[in-house]
C-alpha cells in the first residue's frame, strides 16, 4: 500500500496543531478538529464536483469518490471547506482571526508534503536550487516549497499583529489565495489552472480586510 498521501495529510495536521500550540491566544473549542473537519468536507465536495465533471455518475460509481488520486476540483473545495469552517463562528470573528494562522500552517503542511508524494516540481529552470526528477535532466521549480514558505511567512505573521475583528481571517484568505494565484504558471498544467477563482479569492479577501479595519471601534476612535 502506498502511503505518501497520507504522510502528506498528516503533515498538514502537524503544522496546524503546531500553530495552535504556539499561538498565545485563545481558539474557539476543538480548533484541529474544525480545521481537519472543514478540510474533509471540502475534499470530499472538490472530489464529487471532479467526479461528475468527468461524466460520471457517483450515486451508480461511489467507489469513485474514493480515488482522491483522480483528481480534486480546486474551486469547489476551496469553497466548501472555507464554509465548512467560518459559518459556525460567522458571529466570532475574534475565533476565525485565531484560526487563521493554523489554517495556513494547514496549508503550508500539505504544499510541503509534496517532498512524500514527489510532486513538488513544475516548470524548468536554471536556479541554484532547482532539481530534477530521477532520470530527467531539466531542472525545474520546487513550486510547491515556494507556496509552502509562502504560507509559513503569512502563518507566522497574522501570529505576531494585532488586528481589528475580522481582518486577519480576510487576510488569510487573500493571503492564501494569492500564494496559489502567484504560483500557479509555474505548476505543470494543461488549461493554466483557475487563476481567475485566486485572483477573485485575494480581491475578496482584500475588500473583506479593509471593511473589517474600517469598522472597528479601534481604527475608528483614532480616525
Amino acid at each position: 500500500m502506498e502511503f505518501s498521501l497520507l504522510w502528506a495529510v498528516l503533515t498538514a495536521v502537524a503544522a496546524a496543531y503546531l500553530a495552535l500550540r504556539l499561538r498565545p491566544v485563545a481558539t474557539p473549542d476543538r480548533p484541529l478538529d474544525r480545521i481537519i473537519g472543514a478540510a474533509a468536507v471540502g475534499l470530499f465536495a472538490g472530489r464529487l464536483a471532479a467526479v461528475i465533471g468527468t461524466g460520471i455518475n457517483p450515486i451508480l460509481n461511489p467507489g469513485q469518490l474514493l480515488l482522491v488520486r483522480g483528481g480534486v476540483d480546486t474551486v469547489w473545495a476551496s469553497l466548501t471547506a472555507a464554509l465548512a469552517l467560518t459559518w459556525p463562528l460567522r458571529r466570532h470573528l475574534a475565533a476565525l482571526d485565531n484560526l487563521a494562522p493554523a489554517v495556513l500552517a494547514a496549508l503550508a503542511g500539505w504544499h510541503g508534503g509534496c517532498l512524500w508524494r514527489s510532486v513538488c516540481l513544475g516548470a524548468a529552470s536554471d536556479l541554484p536550487w532547482s532539481w530534477s526528477l530521477p532520470g530527467s535532466a531539466v531542472s525545474r521549480h520546487p513550486v510547491e516549497l515556494y507556496a509552502a514558505l509562502a504560507l509559513t511567512a503569512g502563518c507566522l505573521l497574522l501570529s505576531r499583529v494585532r488586528l481589528p475583528p475580522g481582518t486577519a481571517a480576510a487576510i488569510a484568505v487573500s493571503w492564501a489565495a494569492a500564494t496559489r494565484m502567484i504560483t500557479e504558471p509555474l505548476r505543470p498544467s494543461l488549461d493554466g489552472g483557475p487563476v481567475w477563482f485566486y485572483l477573485a479569492g485575494a480581491v475578496i479577501g482584500l475588500l473583506a480586510a479593509s471593511v473589517s479595519w474600517r469598522r472597528s471601534p479601534i481604527t475608528s476612535d483614532s480616525a
